[in-house]
Parts: structure tokens; sequence; C-alpha cells
């Protein structure tokens, strides 16, 4: 049998000592050896998410009329978000839980405006590249909708290749700005162009991308064109607890009308508990979530965002040069704090084997084999260590050092 209710409840203090000794073998990411996972933004901006996220934790995003402070928050977050993704007059979006839940409303969203504007009635499809997160497919087969992948050209979406993949039933086109996989910005600019040509809603995953691209653009990187500046984007996903290094779970999903986003609403009165209304998959709505995101994007602000950006990028610079020396291949051009790399030479994953036994716990592609980094501002204080140990675990890996093979666990 499992473990059981205690009969009697334990002293605080006793607990909270269980829960550090539980933690204390958790990996190591307040050193910066984890590149998954955890964004960490530094001490002071984990203060503001801990202080926030208490101040409203008890309190529900369910209930407008009796929070109105959270219905202030949420649309002053939406309506920054949409400022740094060139949201035109009129756009709108909501506060979701993370990533898949703004990917599942997005899809939810497109495919009730299909059945309603264009009479789509057979199975509906998604066309996506084969680097595409895989909450799309977890959305699709929640609602029945076929997921279309299309393999990837030189690491990006092959747009020649995903016209064809379309038909009468087509309800949506995705794009990743970037993608998770490679830290690539597909070419959002002729998914448009295609959207456009086939009458289809464009979505962009900007879920690693959305909080970080705007202010590697404004420190002079060249970020092309990925979100409603485009004219064909319909809806984008951006996580706020990623790049925005706001708590968990919060992500924003935003659409570009109203018109649009009402496909998405939830509304039932047909029940004797009175109408209820709900924007999102969720019914009730962390509080603390909505709160430490408001908290984060003003105590940061563009020029605190613009710096903790940097390290990101530097840290990723850094990497890419210390890698090149090793022998490592980047794939494709990573602009962003994503870089996957790969070496023709050795096994990619015998080296992330090595590098675990030192306390590093990162992520790995498949396809091709390689090592990937998904960075954050503290890794520029540890590039030096990452980068050695990186050397001592592919020397062990040339000398035949593998050791026990471990399974990797990834996402």
């Amino acid at each position: 049998m499992g473990t059981t209710l205690p009969k009697k409840g334990k002293d605080w203090s006793e607990l909270k000592t269980e829960m550090e000794a539980r933690g204390s073998h958790d990996v190591k990411w307040r050193d910066g050896k984890t590149a998954v996972y955890v964004f960490n933004a530094g001490p002071e901006v984990a203060q503001v998410q801990k202080e926030a996220y208490a101040m409203f934790m008890s309190e529900n995003g369910l209930g407008p009329m009796a929070f109105p402070s959270l219905k202030q928050m949420e649309d002053e977050v939406v309506s920054m978000g949409l400022g740094l993704l060139h949201g035109p007059d009129g756009s709108v979006g909501n506060i979701t839980s993370g990533g898949t839940d703004s990917i599942t409303m997005a899809i939810k969203t497109a495919r009730d405006f299909a059945r309603k504007t264009k009479g789509v009635t057979g199975q509906c499809n998604i066309v996506a590249p084969w680097s595409a997160h895989p909450a799309f497919d977890k959305a699709a087969k929640m609602m029945e909708i076929e997921m279309r992948r299309v393999p990837c050209a030189d690491l990006l979406a092959d747009v020649g290749a995903m016209e064809k993949k379309i038909d009468a039933n087509t309800i949506m086109l995705v794009g990743s700005a970037p993608c998770f996989p490679y830290g690539l910005i597909d070419p959002i600019e002729a998914l448009g162009k295609l959207a456009e040509k086939k009458n289809l809603w464009l979505h962009v995953d900007a879920c690693v991308g959305g909080y970080i691209a705007p202010f590697v653009r404004m420190n002079g990187g060249d970020i092309p064109p990925f979100d409603f500046e485009v004219p064909s984007v319909s809806s984008m996903s951006a996580d706020l607890h990623k790049y925005g290094y706001c708590a968990k779970g919060a992500s924003t999903v935003l659409f570009r009308s109203e018109e649009l986003r009402a496909h998405m609403i939830f509304d039932c009165a047909d029940w004797p508990g009175g109408r209820m209304v709900t924007p999102t998959l969720a019914g009730t709505r962390p509080g603390g979530a909505i709160a430490a995101a408001w908290a984060v994007m003003n105590f940061l602000g563009e020029e605190g965002y613009r710096a903790k950006h940097k390290q990101v990028t530097d840290a990723r610079e850094a990497i890419e040069a210390g890698i090149a020396k090793l022998g490592f291949r980047v794939l494709g051009r990573p602009q962003l704090g994503i870089v996957s790399f790969t070496h023709d030479e050795e096994d990619p994953f015998a080296v992330w084997g090595k590098l675990f036994e030192r306390g590093w716990f990162t992520s790995l592609t498949t396809e091709p084999k390689g090592l990937h980094l998904m960075l954050s501002p503290f890794h520029a204080q540890v590039t030096g260590t990452y980068l050695a140990d990186l050397e001592w675990a592919l020397g062990e890996v040339k000398a035949g050092n593998e050791g026990k093979k471990r399974e990797a666990r990834y996402s």
C-alpha cells in the first residue's frame, strides 16, 4: 500500500526540514548547472516572484468582479506583451497556465473560427513543421484534429512542402519563433504569405522567444519579423515564465482581434449555478501567477529585460566560440537563448552522460543527435565551467571512458 494521510499532522519545521532534504537530490540549478526547466534571472527577480505570488496566492482569477485587481493586472500584462509583439489596435489576449495551455486555446479558437466562418465540417487538420512543439499534437489529440507534420529544410519550416499538405479542412498553419529543438526562428514572413494566399489562420509559437526576441532586437540583434508585424499572423503563444522570468505557470495567448478571440471564450448559463464565463481552459486561475507576472514585468522594465537578455546572448556566443574549438558544430544560426550542437566524430549522448556525472542537466536533440542548452542570465557566470567540463567529457568519450549507459530524459 502506498502513502496514506497521517493520522496526526506534523510541525511545519519538521516538514520543511524533510522537504529541504528531498530537494538536496535535485539538480543544482542555482549553481547554473541546469539548462532546461528553470530560468534563473537572479535572486532579486526571484524575490519579486515569491513575494508578489504570495500576496495574491489565495485570490482567484475566475472571479474578476470579486478580484478586479487581478483583472487589471492581467489586462496590463497582456497589453505590455502586445506592445512588444507589434499587436495592432484592437489586439487582445489572456494569461494562461503555460505554453501548452496557450497553444491548446489557440487551436480551439482557430477550429471554431473555421467552422463558423469557413464552413469546415470534416475532420480538421493542422499543418506544422516537424520541429513544432508536441503541445500541438497533445491539443490535436484532445480535439480529434489531424496533425500534419512536414519535414524541415535546413532545420527550418519548409514553406513549399507545407503548402502541399493544405486542403479544404486545414484550420491552422504553424511556425515557431524559435522552435525548441534548435532555437531557430522559422520563416514567418513566408508562412504569412502562404496563409494569406490560402486564407488560413497562422499561429506563431513564440513560447520560447516572445519575451526575449524583442529585447535582443533592441540590443542590436538582426531578428526577422516573427510576430503581429507580419499581417497574416492571427494568434501567438508566448510564455511569461520562460524568458519573461515570471513565476510558473504563466503564459500569454494573443490574438490579432477580439473577433478572433471571441471563438475562445467559454460561456455557459445552462446549469443551476448561474452563468459561468472563462476565457481559457482553466476554471480556477491562480492569482499568484498573474500578480507575479505583473510585478516582474514592472520590476525589470525595458532596461532590465535588455540587460538580462544581453547576459543570455553573451553566454550563448561564448559557448558557441568555445565548442567550436572543441570540434563541435552548432546547428543552424541561433539568435536567442537556445543553442544546439553536435559532433561529427563522437557520440553527443555519451558526452551528455559524462557531463551528467559532473552535475549538469541539459537537454538533447535526436535528429541530429546533439546537445541542447536553454540559457538563463546566470549562465553568463558559468560558461567557463561548462566549457571546461565539456572538454573533459569529450576527452573521456574519446578515451573510451563512457562508463555506464544512462537513459537520457529531456523535454
